[in-house]
């Protein structure tokens, strides 16, 4: 008779989910048991790298992941990352693992003692099967449920003893629509309003690129001749950064993002929420006189917005949809935003010399994975993203992600066959937060490039501390980190990047090694604007 171990894996292969992300717990071993020869367990050291792997990987696959999490304290621990998985709209499907049920009442050691309260609110759904015969058909609710928009993670908790009981017939196959279309009641208002705006102005969010609508979204631009912004704060790029549309990514304060949209009678948001703020900056949400159109496929986004009228629909239906309503304008285009100056070269280099440096040299189909929040916007302004799903980092704000998930988008581009050169930038304060997952990425012979900007201190905390006036803040500066003893030590290439003449040849090199390469920048230790 079969057990719920094989049923649940069968579960698994019909949903195509073979590969499985963990760091192993005593609680998982009865599951991990006899490890299916046609399954890959990609191991990490530590369970917050593993979330973040496994969302990176979920992101670049386009399909759900699994990650196998150590009852409570291993589901602590990838907590972080499970907030940014949360905030991505990643489907990830997370099992911990739960002790004997026969001890349960007496909550021995490693018991999850409110397994299913743990991770909330930061995932779509938590359940403890009440049954051992249960966990083959919750694995197909949670797939269900993980992959529905607004997707996101969900998580069981599943008690060691279930795996070797009998299981029930497995559940039947079933599929679900993942992407629905907007009322068409309402979306002939939002063209009605759109045609009629003297000045209208788009603003594009992640969900544009989680749809594959960046064709869509330039067509809706060049018939409106409207200009595009990204959302602030943005995990994924949404609109080919070199069209002459393009204007950047939006202040994420209210006032400034407010600013930025003067002299515009309508917007139209797309695929974001309205808006992803940081700093408190006052001002009004918008202009004077402008109106604002939410289209979203996230009913809490539509009902947490402070302004304007929501539309619920997959970004890329409705884009499609406002296409064929919208008549072509004869307004002029807007012109092209001007290029920014070549940057000094100083030594050490500025952040924007660096980045030029790194534009110059940029594989045509590369992939960027970023965790450097002081010098994301030297990053943006000078590095143009121009294809789609090519541009990948945290939603939520908290460091630890941009390491780990990179060496997922790389075993992503591997399974998937695309072969896409992956660049992750990590600032020297975050690349300390998930440093061991290289030890992964070398184990599998991944050849991420990783660029380290080195500063020596969380210049982001420190730009935080002057906007709001908060002198003598302790812990913000890192000296004695040796970055290329560490990445060694996790059987890493390494190369000490000093001058910009230096790393077109370092960064070829990189994506053509047989294991991941950490080549450290050292840059100014100017602390940047955060606004």
């Amino acid at each position: 008779m079969a057990t719920v171990r094989d049923t649940t894996y069968d579960v698994l292969r019909t949903l195509g989910m073979t590969t499985v992300f963990g760091n192993p717990g005593s609680t998982e071993e009865p599951f991990l048991r006899d490890f299916p020869a046609d399954f890959h367990y990609v191991h990490a050291l530590q369970e917050a790298t593993a979330v973040a792997m496994a969302d990176g990987y979920a992101q670049a696959s386009g399909t759900p992941a699994h990650v196998n999490l150590h009852t409570a304290p291993g589901t602590g621990n990838g907590m972080g990352n499970l907030v940014t998985a949360w905030h991505n709209k990643t489907p990830l499907i997370v099992t911990a693992g739960q002790q004997t049920r026969e001890m349960l009442l007496l909550e021995p050691r490693l018991a999850s003692r409110r397994p299913t309260e743990l991770p909330q609110p930061y995932v779509k759904w938590a359940y403890e099967p009440t049954r051992a015969q249960d966990i083959p058909a919750a694995v197909l609710r949670a797939y269900a449920t993980a992959i529905q928009p607004p997707a996101g993670p969900v998580f069981l908790s599943l008690p060691l003893d279930d795996w070797a009981q009998p299981a029930d017939p497995p559940p039947a196959p079933r599929t679900v629509a993942t992407r629905f279309a907007p009322d068409p009641q309402r979306l002939d208002e939002f063209a009605r309003v759109l045609a009629d705006s003297h000045h209208p102005v788009l603003v594009y969010g992640p969900g544009v690129d989680r749809s594959g609508s960046w064709s869509t979204a330039v067509t809706l631009a060049e018939r409106l001749a409207a200009p595009v912004w990204s959302a602030p704060a943005p995990e994924r790029a949404v609109f080919p950064e070199d069209h002459p549309h393009f204007r950047g990514v939006l202040p994420y304060a209210i006032g400034p993002l407010a600013e930025a949209l003067r002299g515009h009678d309508t917007v139209l948001v797309v695929g974001a929420p309205v808006f992803r703020y940081y700093p408190y900056v006052p001002g009004g949400h918008l202009p004077d006189g402008a109106r604002l159109l939410h289209v979203t496929d996230d009913p809490d986004e539509a009902a947490r917005a402070p302004v304007g009228d929501s539309l619920l629909s997959d970004p890329g239906l409705a884009l499609a949809a406002l296409v064929e309503r919208v008549p072509p304008t004869d307004r002029p285009p807007p012109a092209p935003r001007n290029a920014p100056q070549p940057p000094e070269v100083t030594s050490p280099l500025s952040a924007d010399a660096l980045f030029a440096a790194l534009a110059a040299h940029w594989p045509t189909d590369g992939v960027l994975v970023q965790e450097s929040p002081s010098n994301l916007s030297a990053l943006r302004r000078r590095l143009r993203v121009t294809r789609p799903a090519s541009y990948f980092t945290m939603a939520s704000g908290g460091l630890g992600y941009g390491l780990p998930a990179a060496i997922g988008v790389a075993l992503a581009e591997r399974d998937t066959g695309r072969g896409r050169p992956v660049v992750a930038v990590v600032g020297d304060g975050s690349f300390h937060y998930s440093v061991q997952a290289l030890w992964t990425a070398a184990r599998l012979a991944l050849p991420v490039a990783v660029v380290v900007p080195v500063n020596q201190q969380y210049a982001i905390l420190k730009a935080f501390a002057e906007l709001k006036d908060t002198p003598g803040v302790p812990g913000l500066d890192l000296p004695g980190l040796d970055i290329v003893a560490i990445a060694a030590g996790y059987g890493c290439a390494t190369e000490v990047v000093e001058a910009a003449d230096q790393l077109g040849a370092a960064l070829t090199t990189a994506l053509r090694a047989d294991r991941p390469t950490v080549l450290p920048v050292p840059i100014s230790t100017d602390v940047p604007s955060l606004l």
